[in-house]
């Protein structure tokens, strides 16, 4: 999977779609899904080009990764999610079912959420 500028989180940092910006740093930003999973379903997105994870850890700076996972536990903390639970998935590829080709985290939690 190649990284295409089409995608929709590629518009939406680019300001060609509008959307909720809940947080955001230098490197990453947060939003409502619009088809929610769970009571508190965010999306979490780095502002560079990257695909999927590895991706992301072979190419981004350690400045970047920190801050994207930085964002990912100031939400944690301010949703009291350390205290209720969460779920953090990211799909990879083609068997994983990754339907966007930039790389997105899924915070998933308000409810007890199932087994995996």
């Amino acid at each position: 999977m190649d990284y295409n500028d089409d995608n929709i989180f590629f518009k939406i940092l680019n300001k060609k779609l509008s959307t909720d910006i809940i947080m955001e740093n230098e490197h990453a930003i947060a939003f409502h899904d619009i088809v929610p999973q769970a009571p508190i379903h965010i999306l979490i997105i780095p502002k560079g080009k990257y695909v999927k994870y590895d991706d992301f850890l072979n190419k981004a700076s350690k400045d970047e990764i920190y801050h994207f996972f930085k964002l990912i536990n100031q939400l944690v903390q301010d949703y009291d999610l350390e205290n209720t639970g969460y779920r953090l998935i990211t799909n990879a590829g083609r068997n994983a079912n990754q339907e966007v080709p930039h790389l997105h985290f899924h915070l998933l939690a308000g409810k007890n959420l199932g087994k995996m």
